[in-house]
């Protein structure tokens, strides 16, 4: 599974406005909203229930932000980088900078899994990760997101 087939370059931020958590999650539902039609309050409150399990904030400056829609009948994966960082109750305590948001639907529970688990192999990658936070327009980390997703098969 190519991740690079379920993110556009529509759906990356190159430079997050949010300063908190509910910020940031509210910024990608608002993305997401604008291509499903699906209220960004509804996205929201599924990715803040995800949070109330435990943090998605693996550490190293990542967080993997994921939840189901009923609604929906694709699986979508935003991207979003902050410069400043953003704190997010990680594992590490460190702010994050990078993020990648999957949104599945509801019955895609293999799907789901194996798109989490190529987002975090790829995020182990500490060239990978630099790369992504100097790249400075949506066209260069999309370029460095493909050709990393390539790599990876």
């Amino acid at each position: 599974m190519q991740l690079i087939n379920l993110l556009k370059k529509e759906y990356i931020i190159n430079a997050l406005e949010a300063k908190t958590k509910r910020e940031v999650i509210a910024e990608f539902a608002e993305a997401l909203a604008g291509q499903t039609g699906i209220s960004p309050a509804r996205v929201s409150t599924i990715l803040e229930e995800r949070e109330k399990l435990g943090t998605t904030g693996i550490g190293v400056g990542v967080a993997i932000p994921h939840g189901k829609l009923e609604e929906i009948r694709d699986t979508f994966i935003f991207f979003g980088k902050s410069e400043a960082g953003i704190p997010f109750n990680s594992m590490d305590g460190k702010p994050v900078h990078i993020f990648f948001i999957l949104v599945a639907p509801e019955n895609t529970n293999g799907k789901h899994l194996k798109v989490l688990a190529r987002i975090s192999r790829m995020l182990k990658d500490e060239k990978f990760r630099s790369d992504l936070l100097m790249a400075g327009t949506v066209d260069s980390l999309y370029s460095i997101i493909k050709r990393k997703d390539k790599e990876d098969i």
